[in-house]
């Protein structure tokens, strides 16, 4: 008797079947080595959790984003991780939960806290000036426009630009004022070859766009690579090494890099920008040399990796690997910093403050947010976003790779605040 051969799988299941196990093993590999419980058992509505999915799915239906990773953790546990849509829209490859994430701005506060790191070894304190660190910085002129011209005459600065105006955007350095007129990319963007060293100080050559400290304005890079410059020359080490031995390592953060080897290149998703045509791939890659450790828009991370470093915060600095801050370091991170000065700035409402490198939330009833008094985060050009609320116990993440992905948030926040049932309060 013959015993007829089974049926080939056709090309498009065998497809399917290899795509539904990749799915399974990065689902595996992210959830393993997370702190994870049931949402009910931290106070946490797991019917109430679906709008977290559903607030992602109408911006991919309406074909404003691609795809999300989104996480949600209460009192130290995972509730909450969902991969959503596509990595690239092209190649049809689905969103995986350890999709990797360029997270441009989102760096920003983790060098923050390399700097404090810092200023609790004394090697570093928040009122130096930066030519102490770096001497092209001393000496500083400020641009001023003439009235009724648009033409700038130079002062002198009333004093110094310090480690605190670089960590509060109140230095005035490249953040698009009156003295960052003349300055062409070129003169100042890193090229091939250099590296923070080499590029820093050519920051410092450009007048600064007002006096330190009498205005909030973003320095989107100059003002943060400055900080990372400092990192280095106060610890001795490159800053992409330093962080990584002092705070990657100790977190647990494995897919954190500036550089992204070879073999994860696969796990990268692809960024978008809006078009008449619907979403086309993003020509603004936000890309630096290989041997320029960008602290104000150069790491690469996943939804996993990133909680692990808002989970820190919000334990006031502990974590697996032992005590990476002191508890009054997290807390003068998000603490107001700038008075006033953050209202109405960057699109951002009355209510809303700004600490060393987040903003925070002063006033819910102004801002108009679900998010409580206090909570702070941050955000990134293509839509990366993270907020800590520490009256909730509760760490957010929502990684997209879409530039106007930030009109999103607010929609995000409000899905992961009210599926909050139990208060901390």
């Amino acid at each position: 008797m013959t015993v007829p051969a089974p049926h080939a799988a056709s090309p498009r299941r065998l497809l399917g079947l290899v795509a539904m196990l990749a799915l399974l093993d990065a689902t595996a590999r992210a959830q393993d080595i997370l702190p994870r419980a049931t949402p009910e058992s931290v106070g946490v509505s797991s019917e109430r959790l679906q709008r977290v999915h559903e607030a992602i799915q109408r911006q991919i239906d309406d074909r404003k984003i691609s795809g999300a990773v989104t996480l949600v953790a209460r009192r130290g546990f995972v509730v909450h991780l969902e991969a959503h849509g596509l990595k690239d829209i092209e190649t049809k490859a689905p969103m995986t939960v350890d999709t990797i994430f360029k997270m441009a701005s989102c760096s920003k506060p983790v060098t923050a806290a390399a700097v404090l790191m810092l200023v609790e070894e004394g090697k570093i304190r928040l009122n130096d000036p930066a030519s102490k660190f770096i001497p092209e910085f001393k000496d500083q002129k400020v641009a001023v426009e003439k009235e009724g011209s648009k033409d700038v005459e130079l002062v002198k600065a009333d004093r110094e630009v310090t480690v605190r105006d670089l960590l509060t955007h109140t230095s005035g350095l490249l953040s698009g004022g009156a003295g960052s007129k003349n300055a062409k990319r070129e003169d100042w963007w890193p090229k091939e070859d250099d590296t923070l060293a080499t590029v820093v100080p050519r920051y410092a050559k450009f007048p600064l766009d007002f006096q330190p400290s009498s205005k909030w304005q973003y320095s989107g890079i100059a003002g943060i690579d400055t900080l990372a410059r400092i990192v280095e020359v106060a610890s001795g080490q490159t800053f992409d090494l330093f962080l990584r031995t002092h705070l990657f390592e100790p977190l647990g953060m494995k897919d954190t890099t500036f550089v992204l080897p070879d073999g994860r290149k696969d796990r990268l998703a692809t960024i978008y920008q809006s078009s008449p045509n619907g979403l086309v791939k993003n020509a603004m890659q936000l890309n630096f040399p290989k041997g320029y450790p960008s602290g104000a828009g150069g790491l690469y991370s996943t939804a996993a990796d990133y909680f692990r470093f808002g989970q820190m915060l919000l334990n006031g600095g502990r974590a697996e690997g032992g005590q990476v801050l002191c508890p009054r370091s997290v807390s003068l991170m998000s603490t107001n910093q700038v008075g006033d000065l953050f209202t109405n700035v960057i699109g951002r409402k009355e209510g809303m403050a700004f600490g060393f490198a987040v903003e925070i939330v002063q006033d819910p009833v102004l801002v108009g947010t679900y998010r409580s008094a206090g909570s702070f985060g941050w955000d990134g050009a293509f839509g990366t976003h993270f907020f800590v609320d520490p009256q909730e116990q509760l760490v957010a993440v929502l990684l997209i790779q879409t530039s106007n992905g930030r009109a999103m948030h607010p929609d995000f926040e409000t899905a992961v605040m009210q599926s909050l049932v139990e208060t901390e309060r």
